[in-house]
């Protein structure tokens, strides 16, 4: 349990500052695709005893650079391409899982397995949850800056297509984190829920980073508390709890303008 509440923490605190800025861009969606994109990747290497974080990134960068290309080749539009791409790309990867036979517990991919961490997985959260959150806390004004005026942003000399991509490989790695938490299919919940809660609740960058990371940690330690206490499955409690505070800010929100 204190593993499970000191890895969850990590993860929500990192998970829940990229947040804001995949909301306000409006990439819930991206969040999403790279989130089911990187099953291929984790099974893959797994088949050729690498490590799985290894394979996790690599297949979620990919499935982020198919996306900029088939978005730059085609008509079709973004929401759509990303849908093809990560549906895609995630039943490549139960197809694969299918033909894998292994004494470890592969459905914890999907679903995450809190209470099951390891030393290592533990030193991986911190190695990975630490600089993420102290690139995006430090830059925060670029990418908010990117994601409302990058013309702008290129004129006093920002670099609009690194930091674009450099985005893209922090949502990457936070997802590899995440996901031995919280599990590919309930992971993308780390990505909205606490950057929609701020959002609803105020309109400046800091004070909405800052009720993201809140909501996001009180909801890690609340929701653990209550798969324990009701035996039932932690990310799914956490989740729960996290959706429950969007309601009350959603309603408080309401109140107050009224």
């Amino acid at each position: 349990m204190r593993d499970a509440a000191l890895v969850g923490c990590l993860v929500a605190v990192c998970c829940s500052l990229l947040s804001c800025f995949l909301v306000l861009r409006a990439w819930a969606l991206m969040g999403d695709a790279i989130a089911h994109a990187v099953l291929p990747g984790i099974v893959g290497a797994y088949w050729l005893g690498l490590p799985l974080v290894l394979g996790a990134f690599s297949s979620g960068m990919f499935c982020a650079v198919a996306t900029g290309y088939l978005k730059s080749t085609s008509r079709v539009k973004h929401d759509t391409i990303m849908g093809v791409v990560f549906t895609g790309l995630f039943a490549v990867g139960l197809v694969m899982m299918s033909r894998t036979v292994s004494d470890l517990h592969l459905d914890h991919i999907l679903f995450g397995n809190l209470l099951g961490i390891t030393p290592e997985q533990l030193r991986e959260t911190w190695l990975f949850a630490v600089p993420i959150t102290v690139i995006v806390w430090l830059k925060r004004r670029d990418l908010l800056l990117l994601g409302f005026d990058a013309a702008h942003a290129r004129a006093i000399g920002l670099h609009s297509k690194f930091w674009h991509y450099a985005l893209l490989v922090l949502i990457s790695l936070a997802i590899v984190i995440a996901m031995k938490a919280m599990g590919l299919i309930l992971v993308i919940a780390l990505f909205i829920f606490p950057g929609a809660t701020a959002h609803v609740v105020t309109h400046r960058l800091d004070a909405m980073l800052l009720v993201a990371v809140v909501s996001a940690v009180l909801a890690m330690i609340v929701g653990l508390w209550i798969s324990f206490a009701a035996d039932a499955s932690p990310g799914a409690c956490i989740v729960l709890v996290q959706a429950g505070l969007f309601t009350l800010g959603t309603a408080f929100k309401r109140n107050r303008g009224a």
